[in-house]
């Protein structure tokens, strides 16, 4: 099962170095990613990855406030989020992830890419629809690719998917790639195990329960 924790604008440097220290010293031979913000990177190495939660597709240049591949590989990081619905939000559309997905592919660098519909797709019935547009864009046969499935209607909201919603979908997305599936949406212990139970899912993507390390390590260790 793969772990993996965004902490969205969440924790300052020394915030995220004594969070790293209290997750490191409990884990031991999970496969655990950390996607702190850039400002917290870390240089020390950890038993979890180290990833990214933004990036701009270019080495370096002139793109102001942006984070190119030089930074990150000042810190290790070869792995990064992409497609996220805050992101697509703030205008990241379908060609600039395409670009920065065919980006991180020539890197060869890990992707979790994001997919999911909002509230009113969902309730019209018209999510595989939804998806399978969004899935076109990138290429599904990338060996580095990890899928993650994250209904907006269900992100912070403390409204999680039920197992039967995340069957149905996750089910229908392996029909269309090999990569490794995550669910992602209000996570939390008391719902864990029952989406860790379900058959395509391969891990979780984890934003406000992940948040203080005690809380990530009980839901990883649940």
């Amino acid at each position: 099962m793969i772990y993996a924790a965004n902490l969205k604008c969440n924790h300052t440097r020394s915030g995220f170095l004594e969070y790293a220290g209290e997750l490191d010293n409990k884990i031991s031979g999970e496969n655990v990613i950390v996607f702190p913000p850039s400002n917290a990177f870390l240089e020390a190495k950890f038993k979890f990855v180290q990833g990214a939660q933004n990036f701009y597709p270019c080495d370096s240049g002139s793109f102001t406030g942006e984070i190119g591949a030089a930074m990150l590989d000042e810190f290790g990081i070869t792995t990064v989020l992409i497609g996220h619905s805050e992101r697509r939000a703030l205008g990241e559309d379908e060609p600039f992830l395409k670009a920065k997905f065919d980006f991180a592919k020539q890197k060869g660098w890990d992707i979790i890419y994001c997919i999911g519909e909002d509230d009113i797709t969902h309730m019209n019935g018209s999510t595989k629809e939804f998806l399978t547009d969004q899935l076109e864009n990138i290429d599904l046969e990338y060996e580095n690719l990890v899928i993650a499935y994250e209904p907006i209607w269900a992100i912070g909201t403390g409204k999680s998917a039920n197992s039967a919603i995340i069957t149905d979908i996750l089910d229908f997305i392996s029909t269309k790639t090999t990569a490794p599936l995550l669910y992602g949406g209000s996570v939390n212990e008391k719902n864990i195990c029952d989406i860790k139970a379900i058959k395509n899912c391969n891990g979780v993507l984890v934003g406000t329960a992940s948040w203080d390390a005690k809380n990530f390590i009980n839901l990883i260790k649940a």
